[in-house]
């Protein structure tokens, strides 16, 4: 037998409870320990979602340091709350340095990229206007 914590699968969580309920509580602190133990942890980053509706997202991410997302951007507005480590994020040809309790808002279509200075774990929300059209399953509908 081993001491060390066992290894959550690579590319299949078990089921999960439902990500959109009325009410939904999380212990961040173990579900931050959950992404570590992952094996997709040794590529550097890993995020889950948590909350998950057709215009909101919830979505806990966690990154070694000197990993980096590309510039990119999304069709909802952002937040970037940091819970730990530090974060440098460009957008809007400005610098944010994000370290734990920051919170920094993006608008809609703004173009970002991100750089973890050190271990970093952050709360990642997307908020998608009412009316876009999303994809669910093999037809289109209107988020209400």
């Amino acid at each position: 037998m081993s001491d060390s914590p066992p290894q959550e699968p690579a590319h299949r969580r078990p089921h999960s409870p439902s990500m959109a309920s009325p009410f939904l509580e999380f212990d961040l602190t173990a579900e931050v320990d959950r992404l570590h133990r992952e094996t997709t942890w040794s590529a550097g980053q890993n995020a889950r979602t948590l909350l998950k509706y057709d215009d909101f997202r919830v979505v806990l991410t966690a990154l070694q340091a000197n990993t980096h997302i590309p510039e990119h951007q999304t069709d909802g507005r952002i937040s970037v709350h940091v819970l730990s480590g530090h974060i440098r994020l460009n957008a809007s040809g400005r610098t944010f340095d994000l370290r734990p309790g920051s919170l920094l808002a993006l608008d809609q279509g703004t173009s970002h990229a991100l750089h973890a200075l050190q271990e970093s774990v952050f709360l990642l929300t997307i908020a998608w206007p009412a009316g876009r059209l999303i994809q669910s399953g093999k037809r289109n509908r209107r988020a209400e």
